[in-house]
C-alpha cells in the first residue's frame, strides 16, 4: 500500500532563495515521498533570479515556482504541512502557531540574496548554500527512515 507524501514546508521571511531552493531540490530528489512547498512571513513576491540559475544548473527548473505567504498554510483556507522546516532564524522567530500535529526543524542557511562582491562571487554564494540545502535534505530528510506516524 502507497504512504501518502509527506507534506513539507520550507520556511523563510521573504521566500525567493532559500526557500524556494530547498522546495525545487526535495521535488526533484524525492518528490514520490515528499509534497515539496515553500512560504515566508513577509514574502518577497518573487523568486530570486540567481536562484533560479543556481538551480537550473542543476536541471531543476523554480522558474515557475511563486513567492507565497505562510498564511496560505493556515487553516482554515490552507492545508497545513506535515513538517515545517525553517531555514533561516528571523523564519523561525515569526512563524506562526500551527496545530500541535506539525513537525518542526530549524536549519539555519546563509542568506545568498545579501552577498556582495563580483556577479562570479555572488553566484558563486547561491551554488554553495544550494549544495548545503541538497546535503542536508539527503542526509536528514531523504535518507532516512520512511516517516512513521507517532499518533501525536
Amino acid at each position: 500500500m502507497n504512504q501518502p507524501r509527506r507534506r513539507v514546508l520550507f520556511l523563510c521571511t521573504g521566500n525567493p532563495c532559500r526557500s524556494q531552493m530547498a522546495e525545487g531540490l526535495l521535488r526533484h530528489l524525492a518528490g514520490d515521498r515528499f509534497e515539496a512547498l515553500s512560504a515566508g512571513a513577509k514574502p518577497a513576491g518573487y523568486v530570486h533570479p540567481r536562484a533560479v540559475a543556481a538551480m537550473q544548473e542543476l536541471g531543476i527548473d523554480i522558474g515557475p515556482q511563486r513567492s507565497k505567504h505562510i498564511n496560505e498554510f493556515l487553516p482554515p483556507e490552507g492545508t497545513p504541512p506535515d513538517l515545517i522546516i525553517s531555514v533561516c532564524s528571523s523564519a523561525e522567530k515569526e512563524c506562526p502557531l500551527f496545530p500541535a500535529a506539525v513537525e518542526r526543524w530549524h536549519w539555519p542557511f546563509d542568506d545568498p540574496y545579501h552577498s556582495q562582491g563580483t556577479e562570479e562571487w555572488i553566484q558563486s554564494e547561491f551554488r554553495r548554500v544550494r549544495d548545503e540545502i541538497r546535503d542536508r535534505l539527503e542526509r536528514e530528510l531523504i535518507h532516512q527512515e520512511p516517516h512513521v506516524d507517532s499518533g501525536r
